[in-house]
């Protein structure tokens, strides 16, 4: 029996740290099992990541574990094996890497497999005594009217964030008891499945994807190129009805902004399965009940937004990421892990196929996919009877614009509403207005903690910095002037959406942005609506853009594309390109004929022109030759070193540093320190440093090598900093 385990804990500092086990520990330990142990003043909960008979510290220096919380390993050993790469392809402690694995509930101690659930339900006594006896105590009589319909778990009333007084009210009238209840796991899918609906008949194309993906034994990845509106979902729908059959499971990976009833309704009204889904919107216990049936094999489809990658699968089968070109599948805060190459990553691990589907394929995809890796699949007819949509540009140089809008698309608007359809009007900013400016001395009013300007949201009756969360009542008077003129430069959603309801009083007008979306199921809400036809006009930011299929939609309209095409980030115009096609692919979905209008002072843009003329996917091509050419991601690869600190010196000496110990040899390329585009930002200076490297290989070998060094540099201390690889946003 070892006496020693190494246990990863949830702190940057890239170690495992050392503790004794107990004479007598309740289960035995092994890699991948949670411990509960004591940390500095604190107790923290790692996971074991080796045991060993000897340690090389002085007895009175080692400390004893308090508990082995699972009896089973937390993680499954391709799941652990994938933790352990993430941690040090992305420079981070294994610890940080574990824990992202799990979710919060285990990471607070929770019961990864309990044995028995407990069940609230309504007594013979409260049903005698009928729930208008209650009318005094609404709290009560709210609990007991869910109870009277059925019962609840404790965990589901902890969900609901319910009374837990009013709970101990009932219990005390002996109107509720509690049920130990043990856990059945039904895992009747395996045996018959059985379907919701007869799948729609596949056109060519389709088949030939669909009996490509079923042709793979074992890992292989596939990038399926399917404009929008060609059925990829369908093509997933078809893939899954054999992996199900076979008893295996999917795991289905879709962009938080595309995470709709929609989406998930298509896979529940198909597979009569149970189906898990995860994302931000849970509570802590329904994602761990998520994570549970996933684990146990009842769940047979786990759809879920970044997070859910790392959700165990009993029986796995296929991994499928839809949207794989999505920037949210990228971690912004803490590690900075992209979902989409943790994913192939998995599947190569747990030997089973990946599916990465795109209309507007990223980059870094369409090289793989060209150069071989990947099993490239092409999607080219629109599904149905979906129309080819028409395009064009509206050149707004010296035009006159009625809250960016012009006459012309205006016009086009009529013609489109009068005929009994749908307008879609897109622009990428929220808020009334981008700036306050001062009509009398022409101050623009700006973020007192970043180099940002404040935008005006008037129906809440703040200014708010779009960058920090900083915000104010909107001010009565310029702050450098004193004069009373103030007004909103430029034009938001908000503002777009009160001069609609003007120029339209005839047809109603829904804005779906972060702001009108904030409540728990709104966005459901406002969809549900437009499909019904209860809108005419929808405004909105790229919330709208993505995976939604609105069949009454016929004209889409970009009122400002002119920022995105310049940009200090070498992303914006294949940015640009997916967005514009998104957009694109929301007009004419069903058997009306879609036209899309693009508003641009820049109309003679090269890489406007090649998008409208070529389309997207000899765009990318292009775009990719271009990259080659400017030794740029995906044809190098690059590490992001950001630091930020109150003096903008410390920042830059820290960088510069770092700099000094990277090699600078031919294959190898060190940009920087450079101050960032936004060179404050919540009241700190950011400085950047780019270090690029034709191999992957080289630079990770290259960054390995002076790890150790930089976290022990005198000038970290004075900064904030983090490597961040194969970044995805320079700003």
């Amino acid at each position: 029996m070892p006496q020693f385990v190494e246990v990863a804990l949830p702190v940057p500092m890239r170690r495992s740290y050392s503790y004794r086990l107990p004479a007598q520990p309740s289960t035995s330990p092994c890699p991948g099992k949670r411990v509960k142990v004591p940390f500095g003043k604190q107790q923290l909960i790692g996971l074991i990541t080796a045991t060993k008979d000897s340690c090389e510290l002085p007895d009175a220096q080692i400390k004893e574990i308090i508990e082995i919380i699972d009896d089973e390993p937390a993680l499954s050993e391709p799941l652990y094996k994938l933790t352990l790469w993430a941690a040090r392809y992305y420079f981070c402690s294994q610890g940080q890497m574990l824990t992202q694995a799990l979710p919060v509930a285990l990471r607070k101690g929770a019961d990864a497999a309990p044995k028995s659930r407990t069940w609230l339900k309504l007594t013979d006594k409260a049903r005698e005594a009928g729930i208008t006896t209650l009318k005094r105590a609404p709290a009560q009589q709210k609990l007991a009217e869910m109870l009277w319909q059925h019962p609840l778990s404790l965990d589901e009333f902890n969900a609901m964030e319910l009374s837990k007084a009013a709970l101990k009210g009932l219990e005390d009238k002996d109107w509720v008891q509690r049920e130990q209840v043990p856990v059945d796991i039904n895992l009747g899918w395996r045996t018959a499945l059985e379907l919701g609906e007869t799948p729609h008949k596949l056109n060519k194309e389709q088949a030939v994807a669909v009996a490509a993906i079923n042709a793979a034994e074992g890992y292989a990845c596939a990038l399926l190129e399917g404009i929008t509106g060609s059925g990829k979902t369908e093509v997933y729908l078809s893939v899954l009805e054999k992996i199900l059959s076979e008893g295996k499971q999917a795991l289905i990976l879709v962009p938080e902004i595309g995470l709709t009833p929609q989406t998930i309704d298509r896979f529940r009204r198909r597979f009569k399965v149970e189906v898990a889904v995860i994302h931000s919107n849970l509570t802590d216990n329904q994602r761990l009940d998520a994570w549970r049936a996933g684990r146990s094999g009842e769940a047979a489809i786990i759809i879920g937004t970044r997070s859910a990658l790392f959700t165990p699968m009993a029986f796995p089968g296929i991994i499928i990421l839809d949207e794989e070109h999505d920037s949210s599948f990228k971690q912004q805060e803490g590690v900075g892990y992209h979902a989409r190459d943790l994913a192939v990553m998995r599947g190569h691990l747990e030997n089973i196929p990946v599916v990465l589907g795109s209309a507007t394929p990223s980059l870094e995809s369409l090289q793989n996919a060209l150069s071989g890796r990947y099993r490239h699949l092409h999607l080219g007819e629109r599904a149905g009877n979906a129309k080819k949509v028409r395009q064009g540009i509206i050149d707004i140089r010296n035009q006159p614009l009625k809250a960016g809008m012009s006459a012309a698309l205006l016009n086009e608007m009529r013609l489109h509403l009068d005929a009994g359809n749908q307008v879609l009007l897109f622009l990428n900013r929220r808020g009334f207005a981008p700036a306050l400016l001062c009509h009398e001395c022409g101050h623009l009013h700006e973020c007192d903690r970043c180099d940002a300007f404040f935008t005006v949201h008037q129906k809440l009756g703040e200014i708010r910095c779009h960058h920090c969360g900083n915000q104010y009542a909107i001010p009565r008077q310029c702050h450098n002037c004193g004069s009373t003129m103030l007004m909103g430069q430029g034009i938001g959603t908000e503002q777009l959406e009160q001069v609609l309801k003007e120029e339209f009083p005839k047809y109603p007008v829904v804005r779906i942005d972060r702001d009108t979306t904030r409540l728990k199921g709104s966005l459901e809400n406002h969809l549900q609506a437009i499909h019904r036809g209860d809108y005419k006009i929808l405004v909105g930011t790229q919330m709208l853009a993505k995976g939604h299929h609105f069949p009454d939609v016929t004209l889409v309209g970009l009122l400002d594309v002119d920022g995105a095409l310049f940009s200090a980030d070498f992303r914006a115009p294949e940015r640009f390109g997916q967005l514009y096609t998104q957009v694109a692919g929301r007009a004419g979905r069903a058997a009306k004929p879609g036209t899309v209008l693009l508003q641009t002072h820049q109309s003679d843009n090269p890489i406007l022109r090649e998008l409208m003329h070529k389309g997207y996917g000899d765009f990318a091509r292009g775009q990719l030759s271009e990259r080659k050419q400017a030794a740029l991601p995906p044809a190098w690869h690059m590490v992001l070193a950001r630091a930020e600190a109150h003096r903008a010196e410390d920042a830059e000496a820290f960088l510069a540093a770092i700099a000094a110990m990277l090699p600078r040899d031919r294959g190898f390329e060190v940009i920087g320190p450079l101050p960032a585009p936004m060179d404050r930002k919540a009241g700190k200076h950011r400085r950047q440093l780019m270090f690029q490297a034709e191999q992957r290989q080289g630079l990770q070998q290259a960054l390995e090598a002076i790890l150790p060094a930089i976290d022990l540099l005198p000038e970290a201390k004075r900064c904030r900093w983090s490597l961040d690889r194969d970044p995805q946003d320079l700003l």
